[in-house]
């Protein structure tokens, strides 16, 4: 049985290839999310897909209760890197998939799902993530989920790319499958011991009104959706990203 892409990409040399998705950069993009939309938040707050837990640290440092879920152990496992991880996320990260969360009913008051976290299960498994996002939130709760803007991807879509640091090499090969709907991405990676890693990436991406119908299917309500982690509005044609923001 072939492993999915999404165990195989998110192994432990991920941070060092994607060096730049680091605490610095959590730090930004929590800041707006942390003065606009989870001020007031009083209760728990799910980092739904956390990796090696970058953001769950940076909600903590602002004082949230959080806690965080990933599939991958390598990444959980090397939260500890963090300075303050240990402090402050010790017993807080745990291995589970997002497709059936360990948690009761209506536990947390918040659920974030951040960088493009979503989309890597079929319109199935999609449906089951959202379903347990749902499910977990309190009501009244806040979603937060962090996408690309389709329309944005497709009209800026690098057909290739190579980058090389400290010994590693990045290779990618991106096209649009799927009538548009799906960005996938052939990736090659050579580490500096000679190590050669491949595989593909399939990432759906969910246009901003089948977004909102899906929320709809599971009782959540958009309330607003911004075009980054500052703020700015959506501009369906012109913004990388789609930071929804949801009520249950």
């Amino acid at each position: 049985m072939s492993v999915p892409w999404y165990v195989e990409a998110f192994r432990g040399d991920y941070r060092e290839v994607y060096a730049h998705r680091n605490l610095a950069a959590a730090r930004r993009e929590v800041r707006w999310l942390a003065e606009e939309v989870l001020a007031g938040v009083e209760g728990p707050v799910l980092d739904d897909c956390c990796g090696f837990g970058r953001h769950s640290l940076a909600l903590a440092e602002a004082g949230f209760d959080v806690f965080g879920i990933d599939l991958s152990f390598d990444l959980l496992a090397s939260s500890e890197t963090m300075e303050g991880a240990g402090e402050r996320l010790s017993g807080r990260l745990g291995q589970a998939d997002m497709r059936a969360l360990p948690f009761r009913r209506a536990s947390f008051a918040a659920v974030v799902n951040l960088f493009t976290s979503f989309g890597y299960l079929g319109d199935e498994g999609d449906g089951a993530a959202l379903d347990e996002m749902a499910r977990v939130l309190r009501p009244g709760g806040t979603l937060v989920m962090d996408l690309m803007n389709p329309a944005a991807i497709r009209r800026g879509l690098r057909p290739s790319s190579r980058e090389e640091r400290d010994g590693i090499v990045l290779e990618a090969r991106r096209s649009l499958e799927d009538g548009g709907r799906r960005v996938v991405k052939e990736v090659e990676l050579t580490l500096a011991s000679g190590e050669v890693r491949r595989w593909r990436e399939e990432v759906r991406m969910y246009e901003p009104a089948e977004l909102d119908a899906l929320m709809a299917a599971r009782g959540l309500s958009v309330v607003g959706r911004a075009g980054s982690f500052e703020g700015e509005p959506f501009d369906p044609e012109e913004a990388d990203r789609q930071v929804v923001l949801a009520r249950s």
